[in-house]
């Protein structure tokens, strides 16, 4: 597989569209307030939903850009590997000192391109999560446990360790969460104190 086309997508992936859109829009660092993750979940917790939609929209679109760079530039390679470089730009960007999202909204963009049934297995399952449980993190992580196991389980599916690798990366990402949770910190999507993390009014 061309190194080049690989370089690339992760360098889509690594622009990093919720401190942009802080730091252009609002002067703030977005990963400074809320929960100092710069993705579309706390930019829609600060910054509210223009905002929160704004990036959620631009990080699908880099993975799905990432995913389609076989086709626009002619080459071969599979279009899922090629996307994931983008994740893994999105949650260790370049551009942002390494610091990114929680690599959920670029997977989807990448899904949508690569494999459709893979994407609605993957976020089906999110939605359902998240609506049981009221945590986010779970609905991340069962994007990866939901991968893995239709890899595992699939015989039309092949490299189940990409998606055994992708599922520790979601745990690695997740883990201010998971200790958040074990110290009973971590809110809920219903939690009314999540509305003390957006910016007053003057500032947004």
């Amino acid at each position: 597989m061309d190194l080049f086309i690989l370089l690339l997508s992760y360098l889509i992936g690594s622009i990093p569209t919720a401190l942009l859109v802080g730091k252009l829009f609002f002067g703030i660092d977005i990963r400074e307030y809320g929960s100092n993750n710069p993705g579309a979940t706390n930019t829609l917790r600060v910054l509210g939903k223009r905002a929160g939609v704004t990036v959620l929209i631009i990080d699908i679109g880099k993975g799905a850009l990432a995913a389609s760079l076989p086709l626009l530039l002619q080459t071969g390679g599979d279009p899922l590997i090629i996307g994931l470089f983008a994740v893994v730009g999105h949650c260790f960007p370049i551009f942002a000192g390494f610091r990114g999202g929680k690599a959920i909204a670029t997977t989807a963009g990448v899904l949508l391109v690569a494999n459709i049934w893979l994407f609605l297995i993957a976020y089906i399952t999110f939605v359902a999560v998240v609506s049981i449980t009221k945590y986010l993190y779970y609905g991340s992580i069962s994007v990866g446990v939901a991968l893995f196991l239709y890899a595992t389980l699939s015989p039309l599916q092949k490299n189940e360790w990409i998606f055994f690798l992708f599922l520790l990366l979601l745990i690695y990402l997740h883990r201010s969460n998971i200790r958040n949770h074990l110290l009973q910190r971590e809110p809920k999507i219903n939690d009314k104190k999540i509305k003390d993390d957006r910016l007053p009014p003057k500032q947004a």
